[in-house]
């Protein structure tokens, strides 16, 4: 009789009202106005702890979304489930002043089993970018306040991706791997003017609503170098294309208020690209003990088309780090058997304001695997500290404390019982 336990599809159940979360806004960032927003990190909790290096990880226990090519890696009676939630608080200021903002997030949720001795299969539910600000100005007349305007932006939505998986053992060190997703999402963002003084001029609200979907498909390889016993060497890669997307794009304009209202849509001209991205990475792992990695990720927003304009974006680039120890994955001592994580990265974002790019990222990571108890399931705790520190002085800087928490359920499913 094939293995089953009640428990792992309690928790995909319990999942139906996270998923919900996908259109969550979980930012507040001014700078999410620009582009598609604040794009969202690759890889699970534990990946994330070590500063976000995935390219060349494979582990039998956890889904890595980042490169396909390490579902072959999956244990052959193992049925794996992820999923993960994120709390933040961010420190805006301006030089001048200084506001505290508090967000949660739904990260991922992603599965993973082995189809064949040689081949593992993922599905999951990823977010790819949010938008969410809410930003106002006022603008006071010196000689008459009737003069005194108002103007504010405010902004919300995100894209999102659902993705199927495969990876395959080609031969002794080789895999490679495919993830095919459906890819969509919305962005609206709004424009109120307004004369708080003067009841003969009208307010204008200007809303612009865009709306994409299309497909992505992300291509992975990974080359495993056993040197010895217990050092192992692993090169990952992985390489997605760029594309225009299907979309709608209109812009919507309200004058005035109440019945006096005067109304106004026009379709808003050009595409929009999803630009291509490839990222390289490296991981050293000793006795099944230590791992040492490191990635590099580029994304080429600067060739994709934004409202029918290119060169509105940069070249994004981001470089990280990180390491996991586990003092003795045997021990009877429960601290010997927790995977201790860190990690740091430095990153360039992809938006671009007054004609430069906007800022530059960087932050450093730490976490803990903790097994659960008479199961092969881990609890992964990660804290990030991350500093957006702006290009000029006039632009804003960003400090976030970011904790993340992943629930990685292994299940025995496909083994039978022996009956006496």
């Amino acid at each position: 009789m094939v293995h089953f336990r009640r428990t792992l599809i309690a928790a995909i159940l319990a999942t139906t009202g996270v998923g919900m979360a996908v259109a969550q806004n979980n930012t507040n960032s001014p700078y999410t106005r620009y582009g598609y927003g604040q794009l969202a990190e690759i890889g699970s909790a534990n990946s994330r702890a070590m500063g976000g290096t995935a390219y060349a990880l494979r582990d039998p226990l956890h889904v890595n979304s980042a490169n396909p090519a390490s579902y072959s890696a999956v244990d052959s009676l193992t049925f794996i489930f992820d999923g993960g939630i994120s709390l933040q608080n961010t420190n805006f200021s301006n030089g001048t002043q200084k506001v505290n903002a508090k967000n949660s997030s739904f990260d991922y949720i992603t599965m993973q089993f082995r189809a064949a001795p040689w081949a593992g299969i993922s599905l999951g539910l990823l977010p790819y970018a949010n938008v969410g600000y809410n930003i106002s100005e006022y603008y006071a007349d010196a000689d008459t306040q009737e003069a005194s305007s108002s103007l504010s932006y405010t902004g919300d939505g995100g894209l999102h991706q659902v993705y199927l998986g495969a990876g395959f053992k080609v031969f002794k060190g080789l895999s490679l791997g495919a993830n095919m997703s459906f890819f969509w999402g919305s962005v609206t963002r709004t424009r109120t003017l307004s004369f708080p003084y003067d009841a003969t001029k009208f307010a204008t609200i200007i809303n612009n609503e865009v709306n994409v979907k299309t497909w992505k498909l992300d291509i992975g390889a990974q080359y495993t170098l056993n040197l010895g016993k217990k050092n192992a060497l692993t090169v990952g890669a992985v390489y997605s294309p760029g594309h225009e997307m299907s979309h709608s794009a209109y812009e919507y304009r309200q004058t005035g208020t109440d019945a006096n209202a005067s109304y106004s849509q026009q379709e808003i001209p050009g595409h929009y690209d999803l630009p291509s991205s490839w990222g390289v990475g490296l991981a050293y792992v000793y006795d099944q003990r230590l791992t040492l990695a490191a990635d590099f990720m580029s994304q080429d927003w600067q060739d994709a088309a934004y409202e029918g304009s290119k060169d509105v974006f940069c070249r994004r680039t981001r470089f990280s780090f990180g390491a996991e120890m586990i003092p003795n994955p045997m021990g009877r001592n429960y601290l010997s058997r927790i995977k201790y994580r860190v990690g740091a990265f430095v990153s360039k974002p992809y938006y671009k304001i007054e004609g430069v790019r906007a800022a530059d990222e960087y932050g450093v990571t730490a976490g803990f695997g903790l097994p659960v108890p008479r199961t092969r399931s881990m609890l992964s705790i990660s804290g990030q500290y991350v500093r957006t520190q702006g290009a000029r002085a006039n632009f804003l800087d960003e400090n976030i404390l970011r904790i993340c928490v992943g629930i990685t359920f292994n299940e025995r499913w496909f083994f039978k019982r022996k009956v006496d």
